[in-house]
């Protein structure tokens, strides 16, 4: 049996590096700063983003808003999807999340994987409690990406 150490030993390096892509972000997508997600790791068709704790970002009851999460899964996706292709024009085609329970004030972590490159790029997307526990949502999603100039 192959451990999740050694398959990551064996990815093609990353397309873009954290700070290359917390640089795309300023310039091109200024918006993903309001919600303050730090990006943890990027490797090539992985991301590990953080929505740290805001109480801005709770609903009734004290958990963290559905809205505040799927723009993590969102944001977590393109960064897999730019780490596998080098195509920061990508664009979500679709995503479905599937809420799996409440997700506890405090920060939540996104684990992203692209599962398939092309045209249509696809992953998936676990969003954790920072805390600890059980998933509180899996995401699936496809890219559009276009093809590369030149």
């Amino acid at each position: 049996m192959t451990s999740v150490s050694s398959l990551a030993d064996t990815l093609p390096p990353s397309c873009i590096t954290i700070k290359e892509f917390e640089d795309l972000l300023a310039r091109l997508h200024p918006f993903a700063a309001v919600l303050g997600i730090e990006i943890k790791d990027i490797r090539h068709g992985q991301a590990t983003l953080r929505l740290p704790p805001n109480p801005s970002n709770q609903r009734l009851g004290g958990i963290v808003a559905g809205p505040m999460l799927m723009g993590l899964a969102d944001l977590a996706l393109y960064a897999a999807v730019v780490s596998a292709t080098g195509v920061p024009e990508a664009v979500t085609a679709s995503l479905t999340i599937h809420f799996l329970r409440g997700a506890p004030a405090g920060g939540i972590i996104a684990q992203a994987r692209i599962l398939k490159t092309g045209r249509m790029t696809a992953g998936e997307v676990l969003l954790l409690p920072e805390s600890g526990g059980d998933p509180v949502a899996q995401v699936m999603s496809t890219w559009s990406v276009p093809r590369k100039a030149g």
